[in-house]
């Protein structure tokens, strides 16, 4: 267990956006019902997801499964894009109005009385910040959320927010291949004393050593418009899969183990949430928890990694002009 500002939850959490979104085709309804309970067996509290995926089914897909473990287990959502009757995203939406109606919305799907931790997903520029966390103190106060997070947001806007209201985790994206958070970032959440939860742990899949250059990823696969998944980039970037693997080789443990592993080890107050459709990675990502990387491990680590320019932007422009890292 670990404390995330100011909820304690499980060392690894799970992040459910894949199971109906993002990835393409996945298993039936029934059999992601059937894996998210077994996650709560297996220990996991936290769990992930956001209007925007799907939209709205994998919400409603979280609330039925966990629906049995009411108090059991934290259930984090989040507001902050605009969508379309139809289920087209168009923008971002965080004027105060769109988070009441969000809220409401997500406490039916969800099945809940009260979200657990809402985060904002995008910062909207049209919106100053503090009347964002101003709307999300008024759902805190009517018993409607528990907590506030941010999610992509810079470190003066994050600030900002928690001036308004304490911000009690801030998730974006960490890894050994995506390291944005350590220029600054991480600094400023030890100060205000905020958790953080990294999405994408596992590099979307990349660093478990499965995907290659000659991978191909189904046709909606969000893969696809990454430019850190063109074959030249992940023929480059494979470097980084070796260096995992050699470790990994030395631990008796996977690729997969030895990145949640150095996540884990980076601070006491990092949660990450790597999701799956199946149950053997499930297990193999829980089994991080029980591989220790030594300070001479993670010397070799960084000083390794130091020494790989990875290769392909994270975001297609467009995508990374909505972050604020």
């Amino acid at each position: 267990m670990r404390a995330l500002g100011g909820l304690t939850v499980s060392a690894v959490g799970f992040g459910a956006m894949g199971m109906s979104h993002g990835y393409g085709p996945g298993p039936d309804r029934d059999a992601n019902i059937a894996l998210l309970r077994t996650a709560v067996e297996r220990g996991v509290t936290l769990f992930d997801t956001a209007e925007v995926y799907g939209p709205w089914v994998n919400e409603e897909l979280v609330g039925e499964a966990l629906e049995p473990f009411r108090g059991q287990v934290v259930i984090a959502t989040k507001f902050g894009f605009a969508i379309e009757e139809q289920g087209r995203q168009s923008g971002v939406d965080s004027r105060p109005e769109n988070i009441r109606r969000v809220a409401e919305a997500s406490l039916r799907r969800l099945r809940v009385d009260t979200i657990d931790l809402f985060y904002q997903h995008r910062v909207d520029p049209d919106v100053p910040i503090e009347d964002v966390a101003g709307a999300v103190r008024e759902l805190i106060e009517a018993g409607k959320v528990r907590h506030f997070g941010m999610s992509e947001a810079g470190t003066a806007t994050i600030r900002r927010a928690h001036a308004v209201q304490p911000v009690t985790a801030v998730q974006s994206e960490y890894s050994l291949w995506s390291r944005q958070p350590e220029g600054g970032l991480l600094d400023t959440l030890a100060e205000l004393g905020i958790g953080f939860v990294p999405f994408s742990p596992l590099g979307r899949g990349f660093l478990t050593g499965k995907i290659g250059a000659d991978t191909v990823f189904a046709e909606n696969d969000m893969r696809n418009g990454l430019p850190r998944f063109s074959a030249d980039a992940l023929a480059a970037n494979q470097a980084l899969v070796e260096l995992i693997g050699r470790i990994a080789d030395g631990k008796g443990a996977t690729r997969a183990q030895i990145a949640l592993a150095w996540l884990l080890a980076q601070r006491p107050w990092i949660v990450p949430i790597p999701g799956t459709r199946r149950l053997e990675r499930l297990d193999e990502n829980l089994g991080a928890v029980e591989v220790t990387l030594s300070p001479a491990d993670l010397d070799e680590i960084e000083t390794a990694a130091a020494k790989i320019e990875v290769q392909g932007e994270r975001y297609p422009e467009q995508m990374e002009r909505m972050t604020g890292l």
